[in-house]
């Protein structure tokens, strides 16, 4: 295919990829063919995927309203992924103008975009890295130099998880997250939980899937202990439909796509 104006020259337009496939099923324009053929296997036999994906939106969204609204002004988003409509610091800063967004990612399109769209933001920087290193990310000048890590910082970690395999060890990088910042700051995570059963085609298209782009789905139990040393805030670890939901939010029966969804400080 011809490869758009927008996407770096180093993204491979024959690779789906987790970060274009969700910008995708929230209705975004970034993505491409190959991305959107897997997404729309994976829909014509678990329509609820995409219902799930606006649901996982909404709780980011209620969750930094609520981190802003508490006076969290340092936000630092790992795995942010394709910029769409409700952006964190479009969200942070019309709370508080004064605060400040980091946007870690390692997609390549995800960056260019999000560059794109925060450049004249004095109050937003965006960084190209590994979320399975973050003793990397939380010394790199990007960072500091957006970030004051002495004072409490919000660590968005939504949709991400899922994506760092067992041997990887996501609560190592979890607690490397909680040991570099102070008390005071908070963790948010949304993970894919394991649904309790799936027929012979969705198993056949989550072969595919996950060919394409390995999952780790996981038990509340182990989503539940990516908050060690943290301290969850009501109404704890939930469906992401259901943390603080409002009026007129989406409703997603979680049987089929089940999730976890939860917001912590560090004492």
């Amino acid at each position: 295919m011809d490869r758009p104006t927008w996407a770096p020259p180093e993204v491979d337009l024959d690779r789906p990829s987790p970060a274009r496939i969700y910008d995708y099923l929230l209705g975004g324009s970034h993505n491409f063919a190959v991305d959107r053929e897997l997404a729309d296997q994976v829909l014509a036999v678990a329509p609820q995927i995409r219902p799930t994906a606006h649901a996982n939106r909404a709780f980011l969204r209620r969750a930094v309203e609520y981190l802003a609204g508490i006076g969290i002004r340092q936000f630092l988003d790992i795995g942010s992924g394709v910029p769409t409509v409700g952006n964190v610091h479009e969200i942070t800063q019309r709370a508080a103008p004064d605060a400040r967004v980091v946007y870690v990612d390692i997609e390549p399109v995800a960056i260019a975009h999000s560059r794109a769209i925060v450049a004249g933001n004095e109050g937003v920087a965006v960084l190209q890295a590994d979320a399975r290193d973050p003793d990397a990310i939380l010394a790199d000048p990007i960072v500091t130099g957006m970030l004051d890590l002495r004072r409490p910082v919000a660590v968005l970690l939504v949709g991400l998880l899922h994506f760092i395999p067992d041997e990887a060890g996501p609560g190592r990088i979890v607690g490397r997250f909680r040991d570099g910042l102070p008390a005071g700051s908070y963790l948010t995570i949304s993970q894919v939980a394991k649904p309790a059963e799936l027929t012979p085609e969705q198993q056949q298209v989550a072969e595919r899937y996950q060919r394409a782009n390995p999952v780790a789905l996981r038990t509340y139990d182990e989503i539940a202990a990516f908050f060690a040393g943290w301290d969850l805030v009501e109404p704890g670890l939930v469906d992401p439909a259901d943390w603080r939901p409002e009026p007129g939010d989406l409703v997603v029966a979680a049987d089929l796509v089940p999730s976890y969804a939860g917001v912590a400080v560090k004492r």
